[in-house]
């Protein structure tokens, strides 16, 4: 009998310790995450959490990547040193410039991969500042010598997610380009016919955009030459050390880029307390009333596709410079302009909303300052490109959020999606010694290089 009350003792005692910790659960389940749970179903045809979540960047059998180019770790590395080597900036138009920028020249970790300033600038830039924004055009320099981009580049993070590359999206044979076929050459991008998704053959194109050089007299020179054996090892020697290899280098580090410690990110793997109050009833409005997730969605919170908001474009900008040999009026077009369709004028590709907080200038043309001033934009009626308005995305203007509403969405985005450990995707060091991402006299001395 004794024995018989004991097992009972036992078995109440683990039923109530099973209570208190669904009581606990429960309870650190608040009303918002219940509401925000069921936002997240809505919004993921039922797959609820899971379908936001980032993949760790070692974990490349759930990295999106080009089947073409599939991630290893010796790829991955080489395109790490690639992307930060400012020994690639081989040919200059101005012999003084030779290795002085970089791919990261425009990408720098130090404002979360997206341009430190308003307008990149590749050759015949100078100067850094602390997070890229002291980089400025070197007046020694002609002008029409200076690697000036005509539309703000965007940040590398979460670019595994996209199946072409640009805010038009020209780039990449596959995925929203499968059918343009005959625009890729008018375009300017006879490239896209190697095949490759977007990244790729943006590693490709701006190779020689940029002026950059690498090839097997590069690799040699600056010690690459066994990471290149080891990344590409399935490749006869002989086709292994090319423009193309590198490109693809570069392209798998830079899908392994991704803002997955976040604290939306550490929310949605079950952490309730990695969001406060105010960061839940932001999220609630991103997924619900503010209608941000009819475009940004996914584990990079962006879709595949592009839209027309009205935003401005360089020319509505004071401190930019748009050189005379672009075809401007067709960049502003945005995917228009690549497809040649009047239904995708002035539609622009959804960008990720991760670590927004660094990214300073926000649009394809950098015509806002601050989060706020986005929102507050698409809470109104008013566009800064009134040519877009024939296309314009339905949300503009339809959210009417209160102005606290406006105040937790962007608490939300600024906060919650902000990833603060990026310091573990730059190199300690590039083969060639060079100081990066830039290496002319002033930015070696603001990164402290001498």
């Amino acid at each position: 009998m004794r024995k018989k009350l004991l097992f009972i003792s036992l078995v109440s005692l683990l039923l109530l310790t099973s209570c208190e910790d669904n009581d606990t659960y429960e309870f650190a389940k608040s009303e918002l995450d219940i509401r925000l749970e069921e936002l997240l179903e809505q919004n993921s045809n039922g797959q609820g959490k899971s379908f936001f979540i980032l993949p760790e960047s070692d974990d490349f059998a759930a990295i999106p990547q080009d089947p073409l180019n599939p991630l290893n770790t010796y790829k991955v590395a080489l395109g790490q040193l690639l992307l930060h080597e400012t020994a690639t900036g081989g040919i200059p138009k101005m012999s003084q410039m030779e290795s002085t920028y970089s791919c990261a020249t425009c990408h720098p970790v130090a404002s979360s991969f997206y341009s430190g300033r308003r307008q990149g600038i590749g050759e015949g830039g100078t100067g850094f500042g602390f997070a890229g924004e002291g980089r400025q055009i070197d007046l020694n320099m002609p002008l029409d010598s200076v690697d000036l981009q005509p539309v703000r580049p965007p940040t590398l993070l979460n670019v595994a997610y996209q199946e072409t590359a640009l805010w038009n999206g020209m780039l990449g044979a596959t995925g929203p380009n499968t059918g343009t076929e005959s625009r890729w050459a008018l375009s300017g991008v006879p490239e896209n016919d190697l095949g490759y998704q977007g990244l790729e053959i943006q590693g490709v194109v701006g190779q020689k955009t940029h002026r950059l050089k690498i090839d097997e007299e590069f690799i040699n020179q600056n010690g690459y030459r066994w990471l290149f054996n080891k990344a590409f090892e399935d490749q006869i020697e002989s086709q292994r050390y090319t423009a193309v290899n590198a490109a693809l280098a570069i392209a798998a580090f830079n899908r392994t880029l991704l803002a997955n410690r976040s604290p939306w990110q550490y929310y949605l793997n079950g952490d309730y307390d990695a969001l406060s109050e105010r960061e839940k009833k932001g999220a609630i409005l991103f997924a619900g009333k503010g209608q941000c997730m009819n475009c940004h969605t996914g584990p990079a919170l962006k879709d595949q596709e592009f839209h027309a908001f009205g935003f401005g474009h360089f020319d509505n900008s004071t401190d930019a410079v748009v050189l005379s040999n672009v075809d401007f009026e067709n960049i502003k077009r945005g995917r228009g302009g690549f497809t040649g369709l009047s239904e995708d004028d002035y539609k622009f590709k959804t960008p990720t909303l991760y670590n927004l907080r660094d990214a300073a200038f926000y649009g394809h043309g950098s015509t806002f300052s601050s989060i706020e001033e986005v929102i507050r934009y698409k809470n109104g009626s008013t566009l800064q490109d009134q040519n877009a308005s024939s296309n314009i995305a339905d949300e503009m203007g339809s959210i009417q959020l209160t102005e606290e509403e406006v105040s937790d969405l962007v608490y939300f985005l600024e906060n919650s999606l902000y990833d603060a450990e990026l310091l573990r995707y730059i190199p300690d060091a590039v083969k060639s010694g060079n100081c990066f991402p830039n290496a002319d006299d002033q930015s070696r001395i603001d990164l402290g290089c001498n």
